[in-house]
């Protein structure tokens, strides 16, 4: 066993574990917000007489934090292909927790009027440019440790972390929609954007603890860092972030529809109670956290483009069934539709993306690679999704149909390019940027570039 494998034995443990509660810990923060955008903003920030209009505006304050997040991931996945991984992280955690903490803090339209909803797209900005490097960096650092037969696991309790703290935000506003109105739009929903300056003390204790990848102390050692790697990343890596970006855009927009969209849809359509929402939301997101470690080593043994596919394949034919179940209006139909789509087509397209995309990339362009492809793909598919789902329902009459043929299509538009695409398992490609030596290219070994992986005999 040679001295790479024995490094990334003995960080499994621990890089698992702070991926986990690091991810969870964080995307509570991001996830608080899309909870108080269906039930909050649109009523304390954007005023309107049509409460359609309130919801489409305080969504677009939502579009805007994803719009946020391919500058960040681009700017951040610079300094994570420069600096190191875990500098970047304790960075990006850093900014979305201020940002989150001061949400807690804007005053409501009544009170200062129009700088109300400024503010809150300040601070939604901010949020964005932390995010568009979170889980991109939590991803490579997770895989980058662990063992080459069991990245598609490790990887994918980075994903199981961004459910967690969806259900964790989510469980937060269950519980404080049970206030007396008056309550929760005065006071109530600031308390769990406060309190996240506590959480996020705590993820920062656990990233500082963690070492550096061994791919990047490796680049360092070897004096293979890029010097402008976004530019690297563009001129060589364009079928892999066009794989990255189909893969990332399927994912984002039915995940987003089911998670945010359906919140609205279920007060204003469906005229359920905001806390069976969010209940339902939590339902859904703990079966995702069940679900994607199983889907991940499934991508361990069958390979991740295998199980992407099949999970895209699921969120089609699950569109007209969803909205189905759903539209009957039922607590118990709500739950159930979010908990399969959710659990089944969204978990087995997420868990094998962290191992696929960062196995896509070399080590000397991974942070850019992700950073670009899937928060512009997050960005135009899954920040414009509940804008979209909103504005069609509208347009419909109320009408769910629009919207189920909406992620049908996205679906399979995704699932066309990714069949199209490599599949990185049993081992990494071993891809050399510019090995021709050609314009802006590198005559490096492959092995300088990527770790070796054993083969099943080689364990």
């Amino acid at each position: 066993m040679n001295d790479d494998t024995r490094t990334a034995k003995r960080g499994l443990g621990p890089v698992a574990r702070a991926a986990l509660i690091g991810s969870a810990l964080e995307w509570y923060d991001f996830s608080l917000y899309a909870t108080a955008t269906a039930v909050v903003f649109n009523k304390i920030m954007f005023p309107s007489t049509d409460p359609t209009v309130a919801t489409i505006l305080s969504f677009g304050t939502f579009a805007i934090g994803f719009l946020a997040r391919p500058l960040g991931g681009i700017v951040f996945g610079h300094f994570g292909d420069r600096i190191g991984r875990k500098r970047v992280l304790l960075l990006t955690l850093m900014l979305m927790g201020s940002a989150t903490t001061l949400i807690g803090l804007v005053p409501s339209y009544a009170s200062v009027g129009i700088l109300a909803p400024i503010s809150l797209v300040a601070l939604r900005i901010l949020q964005g440019l932390g995010a568009g490097a979170e889980f991109g960096g939590a991803a490579i650092l997770s895989v980058e440790h662990a063992h080459p037969r069991r990245r598609g696991i490790q990887g994918s309790w980075t994903a199981v972390g961004v459910f967690a703290g969806l259900v964790l935000a989510s469980l937060t506003f269950t519980l404080l929609l049970k206030l007396p109105q008056d309550a929760f739009l005065s006071w109530g929903w600031r308390v769990p954007f406060l309190a996240s300056a506590l959480i996020v003390g705590f993820a920062l204790v656990l990233r500082f603890r963690l070492a550096e990848s061994p791919d990047f102390d490796r680049m360092a050692k070897n004096e293979a860092i890029e010097t402008f790697p976004l530019k690297t990343l563009v001129r060589t890596q364009g079928k892999p972030l066009a794989v990255v970006m189909a893969t990332q855009a399927g994912q984002s927009a039915v995940s987003y529809v089911y998670l945010t969209f359906i919140i609205a849809y279920a007060i204003q359509q469906l005229k359920l109670s905001p806390g069976i929402a969010t209940l339902a939301v939590s339902c859904a997101a703990g079966a995702a956290i069940v679900t994607m470690p199983l889907f991940g080593a499934l991508s361990d043994r069958i390979g991740r483009k295998t199980v992407i596919l099949g999970g895209m394949g699921f969120s089609a034919a699950f569109a007209f069934p969803f909205f189905a179940i759903a539209d009957q209006a039922t607590t118990a139909g709500v739950i159930v539709a979010m908990m399969i789509g959710v659990g089944i087509g969204t978990a087995a397209t997420l868990a094998p993306t962290a191992a696929f995309f960062t196995e896509l990339f070399p080590p000397q362009v991974r942070y850019s690679g992700l950073g670009l492809g899937r928060e512009l793909a997050g960005a135009l598919s899954g920040g414009l999704a509940p804008t979209v789902a909103a504005a069609l329902v509208a347009g419909a009459g109320g009408s769910s149909t629009p919207v189920a043929l909406l992620l049908v299509i996205v679906s399979l538009v995704a699932m066309v390019v990714v069949a199209l695409g490599p599949e990185t398992l049993p081992s990494v490609a071993a891809t050399v940027i510019g090995a021709d030596g050609g314009p802006g290219g590198s005559t490096r070994t492959a092995d300088t570039l990527q770790r070796p992986v054993l083969r099943a005999d080689e364990a």
